[in-house]
């Protein structure tokens, strides 16, 4: 596996050490239909929260928040809407970004509430 896979695969359980130490039920984590796909699904007080994890090394030439594109968005939200009809969920959906930057086990997790909302089409 390549060192930024796996790079990404810490950031993530990470993120999810994280959701759970502050009160979220992970549903899925790498939840996949099709070529969708959504990072964590969890769950807090009645609310489905999408999370999208970005990790990196470092933060000299970006935040990695700044990797969610538009695109990346349009295609969050509809793997989220994939997600919800295919469980049949009817809860309020609300999209997270968690940052972890790092590594070798020493990472700094930034969580951003409500990072985006569903665009209009």
């Amino acid at each position: 596996m390549a060192a930024h896979n796996i790079l990404g695969k810490e950031g993530e359980e990470e993120a999810t050490k994280y959701l759970i130490a502050h009160g979220y039920v992970i549903r899925h984590r790498n939840w996949r239909k099709g070529h969708k796909e959504l990072d964590i699904v969890a769950e807090k007080e009645g609310e489905l929260i999408v999370v999208e994890v970005k990790t990196r090394k470092n933060t000299l030439f970006a935040e990695p928040q700044d990797a969610v594109t538009a695109q990346k968005v349009r295609r969050t939200v509809l793997a989220a809407d994939a997600y919800m009809k295919f469980f049949q969920i009817d809860l309020p959906v609300r999209f997270d970004i968690i940052t972890v930057v790092g590594g070798m086990g020493c990472f700094t997790i930034e969580h951003i509430k409500e990072a985006f909302y569903p665009p209009v089409w």
